[in-house]
């Protein structure tokens, strides 16, 4: 049965950043917490891997790394472990026997453009597990202004269960709100004087999509009821609408299709871990 919280640290600022907020969350659960640092080994022309692969540089650095943990969290049961293995294996080898993996994210904090091919990128689109992806150095949340934090969720219709429970979970362990969000276009209407949609249409479908919304919601917010959320459906798609939402969450939750083709994340998560300051939180599901 999947127990614990699984991160990787690799010595980086952004792998020292999802240390410590695997670490924080772990200690909220009451559940351990492992630490993977894993590292490329080319074997012998006979076997995948070495008799014995030689001690990295950097894992003294994980042991310190763990002292420092054990001393913020002195509940907190942390185990350390180093593998000559590629990071993505190692790290998806150990996500089906935890709760949660945490790792580190670049992110670019603009629309520039999209970094690909990163170990968290690679594990988030092919774990069964929830991944965390965690940005070095993000400034702060504020919430709604109060000190109180706020989870922000994206919403798909039906196939959103697994997503928003999750959030909801999360929320009730950090006594915070949820704000679940729906992205949506209208489809264009072309005149000689370019797009211009009818009000009565665009306010037509706004209550359609608001109602849906609220359906979406309804079963996960019954099973939570201790939990407040705000149901906000905006215009501009679902990707900008969820970046923008997300400006003072404390977590921000997305969803993974586990039969999408290849091991690509969708754009919408996509979107969130490369623009959205906060942690953020890839789920799985059918």
């Amino acid at each position: 049965m999947a127990h614990g919280i699984v991160t990787g640290f690799d010595g980086s600022a952004r792998s020292e950043a999802a240390v410590g907020w695997a670490a924080a969350e772990a200690a909220q659960r009451g559940e351990p917490l492992r630490i993977v640092h894993a590292w490329p080994w080319l074997g012998s022309a006979r076997t995948d891997r070495p008799a014995a692969a030689p001690r990295h540089s950097a894992l003294p650095e994980l042991d310190e790394a763990a002292d420092r943990l054990r001393d913020v969290h002195p509940s907190l049961d942390v185990v350390t472990e180093a593998v000559a293995d590629d990071p993505v294996d190692a790290l998806l080898a150990r996500a089906a026997d935890h709760r949660l993996v945490v790792l580190g994210s670049r992110g670019l904090g603009g629309f520039a453009g999209l970094l690909v091919g990163s170990v968290g990128l690679a594990v988030a689109a092919r774990s069964t597990t929830p991944v965390v992806l965690v940005r070095d150095a993000a400034p702060a949340a504020s919430g709604d202004g109060t000190g109180r934090p706020e989870i922000v969720v994206g919403v798909a219709g039906e196939s959103s269960a697994a997503v928003l429970e999750f959030a909801f979970a999360e929320a009730e362990r950090r006594g915070a709100r949820v704000r679940a969000v729906h992205g949506w276009e209208m489809v264009p209407f072309w005149t000689a004087a370019g797009w211009v949609p009818p009000q009565e249409d665009v306010e037509l479908r706004g209550a359609e999509v608001g109602d849906a919304l609220a359906k979406a919601l309804a079963a996960v917010r019954a099973a939570h009821p201790d939990v407040e959320s705000v149901a906000e459906t905006r215009t501009g798609g679902a990707a900008n609408a969820l970046v923008a939402a997300s400006v003072h969450a404390d977590l921000v939750v997305v969803g993974r299709r586990e039969h999408r083709l290849g091991t690509r994340l969708g754009a919408v998560a996509h979107a969130a871990i490369h623009h959205c300051t906060a942690p953020v939180a890839v789920v799985p599901h059918a």
